[in-house]
């Protein structure tokens, strides 16, 4: 049992303060602030050289949109990204682990404030870091995931982790007084997964009563459809996902709880083509 105050710094989110952006880019739709979660742009192509921080505002910026969670792997160095990753326990896979930590430990932190200019350059505002803490992390590395989202101008980290690594995660988050706010998942059958209302999230669950109850605890929302029974992802508006119905809400009650596209479904476009349709049916959504 993981008391309250254990989490005080853990959570599905927290309030948080808008941002004024550097230019004209706006994604806010009905009051409600619209954005994506990089991990959308996975599958776009790594340029010479492993930067793929050019390719991703390119990307938002082709689809107007304002602000992001931040996928680590895309400010980490290309190290297992995308297809073709090797098994976990390989040799390959270790060894890019043991360079992933190296990186983590020695990079200076202006490597990520240059990356905050990048962005506000473009216009967009970097919410949240995407650093999602696993039992391989030392304590090192986990301190240096809240100095990264601090020279990145994020507000909040985000985390995909089990209930063990977030207690290892609670005295960082009270040092560096960030919030961390937890991803929630649908596994049911692993009791230390973030999948029930009493672990902080919902998985078969009604997802509008869960917002309405804890809107205050929470950052932003990843909007995906999917099949209920943890069925396949699909087009937004042929799966059982409130998508419509949860930002009809963040409309109405003006809660300050962005709303993130995360495309994880087959689409017949590119990425970019299919976050753009994700764009356009969240806008329609709150017209």
């Amino acid at each position: 049992m993981h008391t309250r105050r254990e989490f005080g710094r853990l959570a599905i989110g927290a309030l948080a303060l808008p941002r004024t952006l550097s230019a004209a880019v706006d994604s806010t739709v009905g009051g409600v602030r619209l954005g994506v979660q990089t991990y959308s742009f996975r599958e776009l192509p790594r340029p010479e050289g492993g930067d793929m921080i050019d390719v991703v505002i390119k990307a938002m910026t082709e689809c107007g949109l304002a602000e992001c969670e931040l996928f680590a792997p895309h400010v980490e160095p290309g190290l297992g990204l995308g297809r073709g990753r090797p098994a976990p326990d390989s040799p390959e896979a270790q060894k890019a682990r043991t360079e992933l930590r190296a990186w983590r430990l020695a990079t200076p932190l202006d490597h990520f404030r240059a990356i905050r200019k990048k962005f506000e350059a473009a216009g967009i505002s970097v919410f949240a870091y995407n650093y999602s803490f696993n039992s391989s992390f030392t304590d090192e590395e986990i301190d240096r995931g809240f100095e990264f989202a601090r020279a990145l101008g994020a507000d909040v980290i985000t985390a995909s982790t089990t209930l063990p690594v977030a207690k290892r995660v609670v005295p960082f988050a009270e040092k560096h007084k960030l919030v961390v706010a937890m991803h929630g998942h649908s596994r049911l059958d692993d009791p230390n997964e973030f999948a029930t209302p009493e672990s902080f999230t919902a998985a078969n669950y009604d997802a509008l009563t869960y917002i309405r109850e804890h809107h205050a605890d929470i950052t932003n929302l990843h909007l995906k459809d999917r099949k209920k029974n943890r069925g396949d992802n699909v087009p937004w508006g042929e799966g059982d996902t409130p998508i419509r119905e949860t930002l009809q809400i963040l409309k109405r009650e003006r809660w300050p709880i962005r709303a993130y596209i995360e495309y994880e479904h087959r689409g017949q476009g590119s990425p970019i083509e299919e976050v753009k349709k994700c764009y356009a049916y969240a806008k329609q959504a709150l017209a």
